[in-house]
């Protein structure tokens, strides 16, 4: 088969297709023939070493597609059925292997594209405002780059769960994906936080922020008294060290950098997200935006698009 193999780390030029070994399954394994792969943030700081990551390895944890092996002990998936995952292992392939626990079912009401573009992001936007921060009516939340695939999906859920959305974007163009998506108010990078609290009349109970070290010190300043920064990425580079008395002097703030492995823990959870978003996309009520396409060969490009802030909503590659 074909993948994407990274023997060093570093820039989007390690991102080289090769031929490799077709996986096999183990047992309580599936493998699939991937219809559709996610990009996503992590697998940029897996290939600049910021995360662990196996050296010669396949990045990629997310995609979609038609199972054509399964391994012992596998009772509830079968050959043909369609699933994705954020657990795959090595997704930039043509074929990658995941635990059947790990594999959620698609249902006949999405598409396996839209579900690969969804299924990490749309369990991250879905812990963050259901559990991390459970939103309430009239909350008013902010958002960031709230034109990304992220954003687009938690201004959604937020409005699922009758909040209001300030957002923040980057250009005239990403404000309006933004307003599409329902963002109520919609700021730039400058002196947002300053904004935020004229708004609000003194700041919000909720920030989710998925720039990082950018944005750090604004958020917590966008903060109510006993607000909470919820800091679940870093696509500006990782936020130094604070003094924890930061969170005193604004207000008794708290501060989360959350992950969804903990919020996946269970069969149980996972299926509980999973299907909220399928279900939603089905009825819908969730829109997910593709903002790009790349043949598997071109992940190159996909990262440097990424990168760079050229795309809005969810990258995906072709095999």
């Amino acid at each position: 088969m074909r993948a994407i193999v990274v023997t060093e780390h570093g820039g989007p030029d390690v991102l080289n297709p090769t031929d490799a070994e077709d996986p096999r399954p183990g047992p309580g394994e599936v493998v699939v023939e991937l219809a559709a792969t996610g990009v996503n943030f992590k697998d940029v700081y897996e290939r600049k070493g910021n995360y662990p990551m196996g050296l010669p390895g396949v990045p990629g944890s997310e995609g979609a597609g038609r199972i054509i092996e399964v391994g012992e002990g596998v009772t509830d998936l079968r050959v043909g059925d369609v699933v994705a995952s954020a657990d795959f292992t090595g997704s930039y392939a043509e074929r990658a292997v995941v635990a059947a626990a790990k594999a959620v079912p698609v249902p006949d009401g999405v598409a396996p594209d839209l579900a690969a573009a969804v299924l990490l992001q749309g369990l991250t936007a879905h812990y963050l405002t259901h559990s991390t921060y459970e939103v309430k009516p009239d909350d008013t939340v902010l958002v960031h780059a709230a034109a990304g695939g992220m954003g687009l999906l938690l201004t959604q859920m937020i409005k699922l769960r009758g909040g209001r959305v300030i957002g923040t974007v980057s250009s005239d163009e990403k404000e309006k994906l933004a307003r599409d998506a329902g963002a109520d108010e919609v700021l730039r990078y400058d002196d947002f936080a300053e904004e935020v609290r004229r708004l609000t009349d003194g700041g919000v109970p909720v920030v989710y922020d998925g720039v990082g070290k950018t944005t750090f010190e604004g958020s917590l300043s966008s903060l109510r008294p006993r607000g909470l920064l919820a800091l679940y990425g870093a696509a500006s580079g990782p936020v130094p060290p604070m003094d924890p008395q930061r969170l005193n002097k604004g207000g008794s703030l708290y501060l989360t950098r959350p992950s969804l492995v903990h919020y996946v823990a269970t069969r149980e959870e996972l299926m509980w997200r999973a299907e909220d978003l399928f279900g939603w996309i089905a009825s819908g009520e969730l829109s997910v935006h593709v903002g790009g396409r790349y043949p598997l060969a071109e992940a190159r490009r996909a990262h440097e698009d990424l990168e760079a802030r050229r795309t809005t909503g969810k990258l995906l590659l072709i095999p």
